[in-house]
């Protein structure tokens, strides 16, 4: 390999895992709260018994 693709490969790891810890760090620090009203709950349902 020459040493500009070398370089190259490094930016895109780098670039790569630096976004992917960015976005776990974010996520860990606000996580996302699912909406209470998504359906397919226990009361969604009409009993039949």
């Amino acid at each position: 390999m020459t040493p500009i693709a070398i370089v190259m490969l490094i930016v895109a790891a780098l670039t790569l895992w630096g976004g992917f810890t960015a976005a776990v760090l974010h996520l860990r620090r606000q996580p996302e709260i699912p909406d209470v009203d998504q359906g397919f709950g226990a009361d969604d349902y009409v009993r039949t018994t």
